[in-house]
């Protein structure tokens, strides 16, 4: 069956982090390698797209311990275990879809997300990243580590899987559904392109994770 998205997460807050280090392929390497991606001058700022329990950015502040980090997440019960494990860095926490929420112009120094879009289309994602091009600073950039599916047969057919079990539940609202429905790298890199990055790297890849870096 599926979950709305805040409901997935919340009712598997326990156990959440041992599960994304030991269960997802290469995790413990691709989350202090994103860390090391973002900027490392002490007063810099950060926007987190999906920041859940923080484990990019417990990465991110032993190297980078005086940065300015918002985080913007569905559940308060997610960003409530962050703030308890780092309750002594400069954090604002954003409980709220970032989809939604209004990100600013030219406020940050970098973005980052890890594990968080693959559930959203191609369309939702241009869209969001222009909003996102918009909040970086002129020499920012944003960080991507997520799963891609590894061809556009495979990124179909997880759509075509999320519509089937739609309509078999008889889902009709437009809410979030936690399901999987990456988009290939090309894909992902059009979406930025689309949204007006100037450009796209990947950095790195571990299986089907990848990081790419795309440049304002």
């Amino acid at each position: 069956m599926l979950e709305e998205m805040k409901q997935f997460f919340e009712a598997r807050l326990d156990g959440y982090d041992e599960h994304m280090l030991n269960n997802i392929e290469c995790a413990r390497e691709f989350y202090p390698f994103t860390a090391g991606a973002l900027p490392l001058n002490g007063e810099c700022k950060v926007l987190d797209l999906g920041c859940g329990t923080g484990l990019e950015l417990e990465e991110y502040f032993k190297i980078n311990p005086m940065a300015f980090v918002t985080g913007i997440d569905l559940s308060q019960k997610m960003l409530d275990a962050l703030k308890g494990k780092l309750a002594d860095k400069n954090i604002e926490l954003v409980c709220g879809s970032y989809f939604e929420v209004e990100l600013g112009k030219s406020i940050f120094d970098a973005a980052v997300s890890v594990e968080s879009l693959h559930h959203f289309t191609k369309e939702m994602k241009t869209g969001l990243y222009k909003k996102l091009r918009d909040a970086l600073k002129e020499g920012g950039y944003f960080i991507l580590t997520d799963y891609f599916a590894l061809s556009e047969g495979e990124e179909l057919e997880h759509r075509r899987m999320l519509s089937e079990l739609k309509e078999k539940q008889g889902i009709t609202d437009g809410k979030f559904y936690h399901y999987d429905t990456p988009l290939t790298v090309a894909h992902e890199k059009e979406a930025l392109l689309d949204a007006g990055f100037n450009k796209v790297e990947v950095l790195d890849s571990w299986g089907a994770t990848y990081t790419l870096k795309a440049f304002k």
